[in-house]
């Protein structure tokens, strides 16, 4: 029962798969790719009675040839009629595809939207669980069967059945019953076996993928640490690593190319076999007399021509299968549930003056492992708060439970009053700009990059925010000013560059709410200056939260709240918490102390 069980599941995996994927057949609201799908039909049944006709009219000409030389002019016309037929049959197959493209591709194009959509709308605990890599493989390989799967249930499954029930009743009518049931029973023995076969195949090419999704996860990963690769002299272990899952994608692709030669030759020996038995019975009828010359031509032309769908069939069930698997994956991934969304009829977030609200807000990435207890502070409107203490505290959180990337396990974070657990996730985010220490850009434009903080922004507005970052005359002193592409992750830039561009597209954003995550922190002294100025521009007159790991960057915040152990240990302005000599005064010192050395190295 176990066994029957394990068994049924992936069956059944592949039967909801397919219930799923259907009524992209029938797009709804689409009246003219449904128009298209008829006409596909009628091409395909017009196609297919074309083709049941020639093999006739080559019986006519063979026949005509053997009784009378001097039906030359008609066995002529039967020769045109029969050559008219074949480029009937493939003027209707190409016609059928070309006016069927657009459905398949108008499916894929749906649900490769429907799936892009549905990743980004997914938590950060998915993303940072998994590989990029992987993730885009499993995307491309699911979108990409959606025309192949179209086009195989609709112009060969079901042609071949038709074909097969016409031919049978053609050689029931013709030959009798003896070899209608050979027919069916070499047709059955073929599915049976192909299927056997193909499952089996099947389990050979889902490890093939999953060899190959790793190879990919891992090539790619190790690309984009590129530098960190260098910095530890790592391109020999690098290379072994991949090596090692190249090896093993090898031995699985090397199985997979094996098993199909035996299934291709098991196929062959079926369809040789019953095309040898059906014409060696024709040809014992023409010796009894029971049959003519054409007879044997008719037989092998309709075998003929059900066994190539039959051939294709083997090579369709398997592609079905691979494209039922690959689309079993990115529905998995369609079915995975958003960890963060929007309450049932959820208002967008109304910011009036911008006070930003902690209460008592607890958080625990894993239950064992708590981040916050009980944080609770406020940030009046317009005023500058800054969140300082030990790494691991807890600082870096407060951004991402403030943008709603995860929600808090308890407590609640309210703007202007408002929950942001109940209002829609879109307008909160736009409310709220961040600067981070890490900033990422698109392989693109430094125009495209900065733009990017509101769309459809004008090109004035995209040079004013680089005057206002004070990125101007750097992007003006590039050959191809704003068109300078910046390279992969920015890695063109520099660092204090970066960071301008990611101040320049939050002053294009212009939120109310600004989030300036540990800034400056990857930067050096003069560096950091020079950017620091221009951040204090940015803040002016919005709500800020400053996310500090240098103490000298915060000294003019209207109020200081210092982390430790996920608890707010002190609070206060720099000078009142030097005076009360706590956590903030033992960080100062030791940062005072390490300037000083590093000044006296200077």
């Amino acid at each position: 029962m176990a066994e029957q069980s394990a068994d049924s599941a992936p069956r059944k995996a592949g039967f909801n798969t397919l219930v799923r994927f259907l009524p992209l057949l029938w797009p709804k609201g689409e009246a003219e790719l449904k128009v298209r799908v008829v006409v596909a039909l009628t091409l395909v049944l017009a196609g297919k009675a074309i083709a049941l006709l020639m093999p006739f009219a080559y019986k006519a000409v063979v026949d005509g040839m053997s009784a009378d030389r001097q039906a030359f002019g008609a066995v002529l016309m039967l020769v045109a009629a029969y050559a008219a037929a074949r480029f009937g049959n493939v003027l209707a197959d190409n016609l059928r595809n070309a006016v069927f493209e657009k459905v398949g591709q108008q499916a894929g194009r749906r649900l490769a939207a429907m799936v892009f959509r549905h990743v980004h709308n997914l938590s950060l605990r998915f993303h940072l669980e998994r590989r990029t890599g992987s993730l885009t493989k499993i995307v491309e390989r699911g979108t990409k069967s959606i025309d192949m799967m179209l086009y195989f249930i609709l112009f060969n499954i079901a042609p071949t059945a038709i074909e097969l029930t016409a031919i049978c009743i053609i050689f029931f009518v013709k030959f009798g019953i003896g070899l209608v049931a050979a027919t069916l029973a070499m047709v059955a023995l073929y599915i049976v076996f192909t299927r056997t076969v193909t499952d089996w195949r099947a389990k050979l090419q889902r490890e093939m993928n999953e060899v190959d999704n790793k190879a990919i996860g891992r090539a790619v990963d190790s690309l984009l640490n590129y530098e960190t690769v260098k910095y530890f002299g790592a391109e020999e272990r690098e290379a072994r690593r991949y090596d090692d899952t190249i090896d093993a994608f090898a031995r699985a692709a090397t199985k997979n190319e094996v098993s199909l030669a035996w299934l291709n030759i098991g196929q062959s020996a079926i369809t040789n076999l019953m095309m040898a038995g059906a014409m060696g019975y024709t040809v014992w009828g023409w010796s009894q007399g029971r049959f003519t010359p054409g007879d044997v031509v008719l037989v092998n032309s309709l075998l003929m021509q059900l066994f190539r769908p039959l051939d294709l069939l083997g090579w369709v069930y398997r592609s079905i299968r691979q494209g039922l698997i690959d689309m079993e994956a990115m529905f998995e991934l369609v079915d995975t549930r958003a960890e963060i969304v929007d309450a049932p009829d959820a208002p967008s977030l109304q910011v009036g003056r911008g006070l930003v609200a902690f209460e008592d807000v607890h958080f625990a990435y894993e239950p064992e492992r708590p981040i916050l207890n009980g944080v609770s502070f406020a940030i009046p409107p317009g005023t500058t708060l800054a969140v300082v203490g030990p790494s691991g505290a807890g600082k870096s959180t407060l951004a991402r439970l403030l943008y709603r990337f995860y929600d808090p396990t308890g407590g609640d974070i309210r703007i202007d009053g408002q929950d942001i657990s109940k209002v829609t996730q879109g307008s909160l985010r736009a409310a709220i700009g961040i600067v981070p220490q890490d900033t990422v850009l698109f392989n693109d434009t430094i125009g495209y990059n900065i733009g990017y903080g509101r769309e459809a922004a004008s090109e004035s507005e995209i040079r004013g925010a680089a005057r206002g970052a004070a990125i101007d005359r750097f992007i003006a002193a590039l050959p191809q000013g704003y068109e300078s592409m910046v390279g992969e992750r920015g890695l063109k830039l520099s660092g204090g560059e970066k960071q301008r561009v990611a101040i320049a597209r939050t002053l294009l954003k212009d939120p109310p709410i600004l989030i300036l995550d540990e800034a400056t922190s990857a930067l050096d002294s003069r560096t950091e200056e020079a950017i620091q100025a221009t951040l204090d521009n940015v803040a002016e007159n919005r709500t800020t939260i400053i996310i500090a790991h240098r103490l000298s960057t915060i000294v003019n915040a209207d109020r200081i709240v210092v982390l430790d152990a996920g608890r707010v240990a002190e609070s206060g302005t720099h000078a009142e918490l030097l005076r009360a000599g706590g956590l903030y005064a033992e960080l100062w010192a030791r940062q005072a102390a390490e300037r000083a050395l590093e000044e006296a190295a200077e």
